[in-house]
C-alpha cells in the first residue's frame, strides 16, 4: 500500500505537532503526521515545563520569548491555555559567575526580552525561607514560569487537525526510503505501507538518529538521562518563581500541588540511556545529593519527604542546542536534538521550520537558522555561549 504527502513529519511529540500546525497555519495542510504510539506519549511527558528565556546564545534566548508571546495568547490562538503559569523565573548566581550572568542579561535586555536583576531582599520576598547565602546575584523574568508540555503538544495537534493535517497513531515508521541518487522520498512502516513525500521532516526526539541511520543520514545526537524527583516540604509550597539555582547546581519548581519538582543543572558527568530499555525512576544518589541540596537551600522545611520520581532522556548534541534544518539528504529536514530546551522553544521551532521549508528563511526576530544547522559539528564550530555559568555544563 502507498500513500501521499506534501509534508511527512515523523514523530508525534510536542516539536513534530507544533511543525505540523504552523504549515497548516501557513496554509500548507497536505501534512500527515506519524506517531509509532500515542500522541506525545514519547520523551514531551516527561518534560519539567520550564518557561524561561534565560540562555547565552541570541537565537535560542529569541525563541523562548517568542514561546512567552505564544503561551500567553494560547487560549486566543488554540482555546486552550496549556496549562501556562506566568509565576516568573529566577536564575540565581554565585561569586564565579556574576560576570556571565551580567553579559548574558545585557544581550537578553536588548533582544527586548523582559528580565532585569534583583537584590537578595527582593529574592526574599519572592521566595520565603529560601537560604541565599551562597548567592551573590539574581536575574528575574516575571514573565517566566510553567506550561505542560502534554498540553502544549495536543494543542497543537488539535489545532493542525482542524486546519486538516492528518495524524496518525500506532504506526511506527521503521526506515526512510531512498531513490537511488539519496534523495529521500518516503518512509516504510511496520505494517509495509510506504509513505511517499516531497519532504520527511525527522522529528521522533532520541529516536531520530537510528531512523536517520537507514537514510545513511549520521545525526550526532544522544539520549542522555534526567532524573528529576518529586519532594513534599511537609506543608504545600506557596506561589513561588521557578528557580535555577546555579550555585547550588540544581532547579526547583513549584508543581500544582505544592510539592517540589528538583531538577539537576549539574551535567558535567552525563549519563546516557536506551529510550526503549530504562528505569524510569532515580538512583538512589541521585535521590541522596536532591535531599543534600535541597536541605541546604531550604533548611526551615517541617517535614520533608521524597514522594516519588521519573527519568526522561534528553536528545542531545555535542553543543546542547538543537539541530533545525536540512540533512545532507535532499528530501529530509531534521528537527532534532533539542537538549532540553525543547518545551520553551516549541512554538518558535513550528515557526521556524514552517518559514524554512516554505520560504527558504524566517521570519523571527533575531533568530538565525545557520546557527541551528546540521553541518556545524563537521565544521568544528558548534553553538556555543560566549558567557558560560562555570559548573553548568553546556546547559546555558
Amino acid at each position: 500500500m502507498i500513500e501521499t504527502t506534501e509534508y511527512l513529519i515523523v514523530g508525534g511529540g510536542l516539536e513534530g505537532l507544533a511543525v505540523a500546525w504552523s504549515l497548516a497555519d501557513r496554509g500548507a495542510t497536505d501534512v500527515l503526521v506519524l506517531e509509532r504510539n500515542s500522541l506525545c506519549s514519547g520523551m514531551t511527558g516527561k518534560s519539567s515545563g520550564v518557561v524561561r528565556c534565560h540562555y547565552g546564545t541570541p537565537s535560542l534566548a529569541a525563541m523562548s520569548w517568542y514561546g512567552v508571546g505564544v503561551f500567553q495568547r494560547a487560549t486566543e490562538i488554540f482555546g486552550d491555555d496549556m496549562g501556562f503559569r506566568p509565576c516568573g523565573y529566577v536564575v540565581g548566581v554565585g561569586e564565579d559567575n556574576i560576570a556571565p550572568l551580567k553579559a548574558n542579561v545585557a544581550m537578553q535586555q536588548q533582544l527586548g526580552i523582559d528580565v532585569d536583576f534583583i537584590d537578595h531582599d527582593e529574592m526574599a520576598a519572592l521566595w520565603p525561607g529560601l537560604g541565599l547565602q551562597d548567592f551573590a546575584a539574581f536575574a528575574y523574568e516575571p514573565q517566566g514560569g510553567r506550561g505542560e508540555a502534554y498540553m502544549t503538544g495536543m494543542a497543537f495537534g488539535a489545532s493542525a487537525r482542524a486546519l486538516g493535517v492528518r495524524i496518525r497513531q500506532g504506526a511506527t515508521v521503521t526506515g526512510l526510503l531512498q531513490h537511488p541518487d539519496g534523495t529521500v522520498f518516503g518512509a516504510v512502516l511496520a505494517d509495509g505501507t510506504e509513505v511517499h513525500a516531497a519532504t520527511v521532516i525527522l522529528a521522533a526526539g532520541p529516536w531520530t538518529p537510528a531512523l536517520a541511520a537507514t537514510a545513511g543520514v549520521d545525526v550526532p545526537v544522544r539520549a542522555q538521562r534526567a532524573q528529576l524527583v518529586l519532594v513534599d516540604q511537609g506543608e504545600p509550597t506557596p506561589p513561588v518563581p521557578v528557580l535555577s539555582d546555579l550555585a547550588g547546581l540544581q532547579y526547583l519548581c513549584r508543581e500544582p500541588n505544592g510539592e517540589l519538582l528538583v531538577g539537576n543543572s549539574d551535567h558535567a558527568a552525563p549519563e546516557y540511556l536506551d529510550p526503549d530499555d530504562y528505569r524510569n525512576r532515580a538512583d538512589d544518589t541521585t535521590v541522596d545529593k536532591v535531599i543534600d541540596r535541597l536541605g541546604r537551600r531550604l533548611p526551615h522545611m517541617p517535614d520533608p519527604r521524597v514522594t516519588g520520581s521519573y527519568v526522561g532522556a534528553y536528545d542531545v548534541t555535542p553543543d546542547y542546542n538543537p539541530i533545525i534544518g536540512p540533512a545532507p539528504a535532499d528530501g529530509l529536514f531534521l528537527a532534532t536534538g533539542f537538549s532540553g530546551h525543547g518545551f520553551k522553544i516549541s512554538p518558535a521551532v513550528g515557526r521556524l521550520v514552517a518559514d524554512l521549508l516554505l520560504d527558504g528563511h524566517t521570519g523571527l526576530p533575531h533568530v538565525d537558522p545557520a546557527d541551528f544547522r546540521y553541518s556545524r559539528f563537521a565544521e568544528g564550530r558548534p553553538l556555543l555561549s560566549p558567557h558560560p555559568y562555570a559548573g553548568a555544563g553546556e546547559m546555558r
